[in-house]
């Protein structure tokens, strides 16, 4: 029984990091840039509903909207302002200004909010008790398990099937070929942007509720997890993101629970390392030969 706890705990924090990593993984699917400055999108989420909820006093279902409404929004600014100039540019000038980006959102939120950690009250509270009372689950984690896996379907549905989606799957394979069909690339990259900050906006408030605490670098572990589980499962695949955030989450909760707290991080980049030695491109990654 022991054993179906940790694996349930696993599951759901993972589903976070399946969560934070489809956003990755749309941004550089359509975009071919690593956003690392996604985790502190995750970081504001999670303090605009604290705003919302215990200053305003507005009811959880709202502020989560509020939050995902205003990281949308900094999505689409931060992809104007940062990464539309740098459309051309070499892939190191993208990645540095991705980790300032990074710097400066975190440094606003010290400024903003200060240091100190906030008590964070989960969204949703009470337990669920399971298999005759010998099994209890938080309904947070249920709750994010069923979110994750509504996400990752609906995302391929939107992927696969919708005008945009078809778009971002064209501009993903070729931008120029993409734009000379008519495609306008500059807004549907900022869509994937604005797709992807809503996301990090609802890990966010998940995040928060699992550790009932929010400070300024709440987002930047998870983060980089997150982006470790959307290079496991195959960077670029809907799936792939959804399968390795699951199977971190799993080998991490299992780590600490079997083996030690302290080296739970250690084993996940391990086993990372040893998928990526064995098949290079992820789990359901493919590899895409270049056309020289």
């Amino acid at each position: 029984m022991e054993f179906l706890s940790y694996l349930i705990s696993g599951i759901s924090l993972g589903s976070v990091y399946a969560i934070i990593a489809l956003g990755y993984t749309m941004v550089y699917g359509i975009a071919k840039m690593l956003n690392f400055a996604h985790g502190d999108v995750i970081m504001v989420g999670g303090y605009i509903s604290f705003c919302a909820m215990f200053y305003l006093h507005l009811p959880n279902v709202v502020a989560v909207l509020l939050a995902v409404v205003v990281c949308t929004l900094l999505g689409i600014f931060i992809e104007r302002l940062a990464y539309k100039p740098l459309r051309n540019a070499p892939s190191l000038a993208v990645l540095i200004t991705a980790i300032g980006v990074s710097y400066f959102l975190q440094n606003s939120a010290l400024l903003i909010w200060k240091a100190a950690a906030r008590s964070y009250t989960p969204v949703v509270t009470g337990t669920a008790s399971l298999l005759d009372g010998r099994l209890s689950v938080s309904y947070i984690s249920l709750l994010t398990i069923v979110a994750c896996v509504v996400i990752m379907l609906s995302l391929t549905l939107f992927v696969s099937k919708s005008k945009m989606g078809k778009a971002m799957r064209a501009c993903s394979e070729d931008k120029a070929a993409a734009q000379l069909m008519g495609i306008n690339v500059n807004a549907t990259i900022s869509a994937t942007f604005a797709i992807g900050s809503a996301l990090a906006a609802i890990a966010g408030v998940l995040l928060c509720s699992f550790n009932t605490s929010l400070m300024p670098t709440t987002g930047s572990m998870p983060g980089i997890k997150a982006f470790t589980a959307a290079v496991f499962g195959g960077i670029g695949s809907i799936p792939g993101a959804f399968l390795g955030g699951l199977l971190l989450g799993i080998i991490e909760a299992l780590a600490k629970a079997y083996v030690s707290t302290t080296l739970a991080n250690a084993i996940v980049f391990a086993v990372l390392i040893v998928v990526l030695l064995v098949k290079p491109a992820g789990l359901l990654g493919r590899s895409v030969p270049e056309k020289v």
